[in-house]
């Protein structure tokens, strides 16, 4: 068995919950892009590959993840998944000069997707299974969509992630695997070519399956509110915008936006971008700069 999921923090509390039940034992894979924000136009095709390479070049700009970006990983995972489920064999990419290690599977071989009620697994799983659609039967999907899970404090949350679930509460999700069936294998990917060719910014989840597109634009106002009136570190910006965020994106995403708003004059910034994020002071636009209104440093973690 394979298991796949969208976000890396899910790969640790999966692999926990199958130390404690043998019948989940299987490998765990992770769909690195997040498919809720950026340009989609012909994203299987090499044009569109390359214009979401090189939007995503520009969104990692200066950001920690630029040395471990790769935006080949997810093709080379899902023509290894499609191999897995014809031939019983998943072979993972090796580096220079070492042999490749190879996941063998003795029985039939089943890829369970598990996804959040949240914009960038659902993507992410309508990016997956429309590449997926021959293999009907054998893709199981478990998503936990509106439903109560027991937190460590003994009481009842609906999780918006995987991994705000308990690794034993996964014992209980496990019964939520069913095949994707053919009608959603003949709809949803439909749904998703709409979405790509509307190749928005961005993309919200507003229940169920149903993915919305929006601007680019749709987060600045969480972002100009968290700034408010007063200069503040970059990462203080990020930490605070996302605390109050009621839908989710990640973190590269709301710095390049930030880029961007300071481009249109919305915001500015002091600070040396080339020395990375704890470097980056920013500012409502216009506002003075003096050592009296520099924030603090933050003490080292």
């Amino acid at each position: 068995m394979i298991h796949v999921v969208f976000q890396e923090a899910d790969i640790a509390v999966l692999e926990k919950a199958i130390e404690l039940d043998a019948k989940m034992a299987g490998l765990v894979l992770q769909i690195r892009d997040d498919f809720a924000v950026g340009p989609l136009g012909k994203v299987y095709e090499a044009e569109g590959f390359q214009e979401r390479k090189a939007w995503w070049e520009e969104v990692l700009e200066y950001s920690p993840y630029l040395a471990d970006f790769n935006m080949t990983d997810d093709r080379w995972t899902v023509h290894q998944l499609a191999k897995y489920l014809k031939e019983g064999i998943y072979t993972f990419q090796a580096a220079e000069g070492e042999e490749p290690k190879v996941y063998r599977e003795e029985e039939e071989a089943v890829i369970w997707v598990w996804m959040g009620q949240n914009q960038h697994d659902v993507c992410g799983y309508y990016w997956l299974m429309s590449q997926l659609k021959d293999f009907q039967g054998r893709v199981q999907v478990l998503y936990m969509n509106n439903l109560p899970f027991i937190n460590e404090k003994g009481g009842i949350f609906y999780p918006v992630n995987l991994f705000e679930i308990q690794p034993k509460e996964f014992l209980k999700a496990k019964r939520l695997a069913r095949p994707i069936t053919l009608s959603e294998f003949e709809v949803d990917p439909d749904e998703w070519k709409k979405l790509c060719n509307e190749s928005a910014g961005v993309r919200i989840l507003e229940g169920g399956k149903k993915i919305v597109s929006k601007e680019v634009t749709f987060y600045d106002k969480d972002i100009l509110t968290a700034v408010g009136s007063e200069a503040g570190k970059l990462n203080k910006v990020i930490s605070n915008t996302l605390s109050k965020m009621k839908l989710k994106t990640g973190d590269a995403f709301l710095v390049w936006r930030i880029r961007q708003l300071v481009a249109e004059g919305k915001l500015d910034v002091t600070g040396d971008w080339a020395k990375g994020w704890k470097d980056i002071v920013v500012k409502p636009a216009g506002m003075a700069t003096s050592s009296e209104e520099q924030p603090a440093e933050e003490p080292a973690q």
